[in-house]
């Protein structure tokens, strides 16, 4: 009986082995590409919260000096080609009145932020200041109008001091601010999370008032209004159903929220001391996306079957507990390799579904939330989401290929599993193709196979972002810790593409 026990036991364990051994078997088809990835799914969000806007992206000596930008934060945030911004917020734009942010810097009145932390500011960064930013990035301004707290009136004054061509008692206000030639903003949010902190309404009533305010942003000279709705929490299918029946017509784009969490609301746990289960509960989150994302747009296709409305991801990516000693109510979290992978494979998840969602914003750009840069003092520092997000600028308004699984291997943590690996291709403007590849396992290396079918491809280099532990993570006594090396574990024979992937790594690849 032992005996057979025994060989019972070697017999699974074999197949054990061999399961592991089985590649992902992927299927490039490069002569299939339908769909542009839209550069503005690589969207940035920057919130009036915590030490984003001030000593963040803009510093200053001292509360005597004007406020002003980091050329160190700007530079690096135009190497990974920030498409958008979206500002001013998030539940502070529901309280913000755009006035309090123009004229003279020492005319302006203060205003309490009640969202976040119940701190003053001076309302020194106001529009005029962000819509710097934005020229100064290269970036497509997204403003995101108070209908929590304001008005119509409010609104379209805002719409028309920043667009309208000619001469109107908007448009000469901002002549005599500084500037003469409109800012010919286009992206504009009709308020933020009206289901919660943006007014608590129900659909129906939000969809009245979106048609009110949606009907009073005429369009001036060159600019039409890209009217975007307060879309869904996660999986709130009944809000975009509403929305889409009831308002669709009068919109341009919906904007769901989906955060992902290796906790609870009340108890996110550590950024940066956590175990796998923890872990595995971040790759469970970020793969969620996939089916809100699908269930969402399914949703959207029977009001918009010819796709007109953007399914847009206006706040995404990880949210922990804020850093032992840091002010609970600015969101300061530290960014580990968990962190890169989550971006990685929401990244890849976007860009499979580029038909639909056209745009995202991940949460946030400097200092908060799952930020691309941590600042402190004169110090900065370049977080392991930032590198995921310079390995992306390849897919950039690029022609997505499609890419067909045929087995896969599973990472597996008790009786719950998600997908080992998460994939996505492009081919850019010059014909060049690229593959981003994760590994979600944060214990074993995968190898994955990728057959290209639609070209000929003779070689391959790449990059590589990993560190030698799943929770690594940068800091201004060593801001290098993690970050990208070359990748010589990619290969190409009869067409076939091998990649060797380490644990807990992204990798970008080029094809020859």
């Amino acid at each position: 009986m032992r005996a057979r026990l025994l060989a019972l036991l070697a017999c699974l364990g074999a197949a054990v082995a061999a399961h592991a051994q089985t590649p992902t078997q992927l299927v490039l088809n490069a002569d299939q590409g339908r769909d542009t990835i839209s550069r503005h799914i690589y969207g940035q969000f920057a919130e009036h919260l915590g030490r984003l806007i001030y000593d963040g992206v803009w510093t200053r000596r001292d509360s005597t000096q004007p406020w002003r930008m980091r050329d160190d934060v700007v530079q690096a945030l135009k190497r990974i080609q920030v498409p958008n911004i979206r500002w001013p917020g998030g539940c502070f734009a529901d309280t913000y009145h755009w006035r309090d942010g123009i004229g003279p810097r020492e005319q302006r009145p203060s205003i309490v932020n009640t969202n976040w932390g119940g701190v003053t500011e001076d309302n020194g960064i106001g529009t005029h200041e962000y819509l710097a930013l934005a020229k100064a990035l290269g970036a497509e301004p997204y403003l995101v109008g108070n209908l929590g707290s304001g008005t119509v009136q409010e609104m379209h004054d805002w719409w028309e001091y920043v667009n309208h061509p000619g001469h109107s008692p908007m448009a000469d206000l901002r002549r005599k601010n500084g500037q003469d030639a409109p800012f010919e903003v286009r992206f504009w949010g009709m308020g933020n999370e009206s289901w919660g902190c943006g007014g608590n309404m129900r659909p129906e009533y939000y969809a009245d008032e979106l048609k009110r305010y949606a009907s009073f942003l005429p369009g001036y000279g060159r600019v039409r209004p890209f009217r975007i709705a307060v879309g869904p929490s996660d999986a709130d299918y009944n809000w975009t159903e509403v929305v889409m029946r009831d308002a669709g017509r009068m919109i341009d784009g919906i904007d769901m929220h989906h955060y992902t969490l290796a906790g609870s609301w009340a108890n996110k746990g550590s950024a940066t001391q956590f175990d796998e289960g923890q872990w595995f509960r971040s790759m469970r989150g970020a793969m969620a996306t996939d089916e809100m994302v699908t269930r969402h747009s399914a949703i959207m296709d029977r009001y918009d079957p010819r796709k007109r409305v953007a399914l847009i991801v206006g706040e995404w990516g990880t949210w922990h507990d804020p850093e032992p000693g840091s002010h609970p109510g600015f969101l300061y979290q530290q960014n580990t390799m968990r962190d890169a992978v989550v971006a990685a494979a929401s990244l890849d998840i976007f860009n499979r579904h580029a038909d639909r969602v056209r745009g995202a914003n991940i949460a946030q750009m400097v200092n908060v939330l799952q930020a691309m840069i941590l600042t402190q003092g004169s110090q900065m520092l370049l977080t392991p989401t930032y590198h995921v997000f310079e390995f992306y600028t390849v897919h950039h308004d690029a022609l997505l290929l499609p890419i067909a699984v045929t087995s896969r291997e599973w990472y597996k943590l008790g009786t719950d599993s998600v997908p080992a690996v998460s994939a996505s291709a492009s081919r850019d403007r010059n014909g060049v193709m690229h593959v981003t590849m994760s590994n979600l396992d944060p214990s074993h290396a995968h190898t994955v196979t990728l057959d290209v079918r639609g070209a000929r491809v003779s070689g391959v280099s790449g990059r590589i972002l990993t560190a030698p532990t799943m929770n690594a993570y940068n800091t201004f006594e060593h801001p290098d810790a993690v970050k990208p090396a070359p990748f010589t574990g990619a290969q190409v024979a009869d067409g076939r593409l091998t990649v060797a992937l380490p644990a807990h790594a992204v990798v970008v690849l080029e094809l020859k």
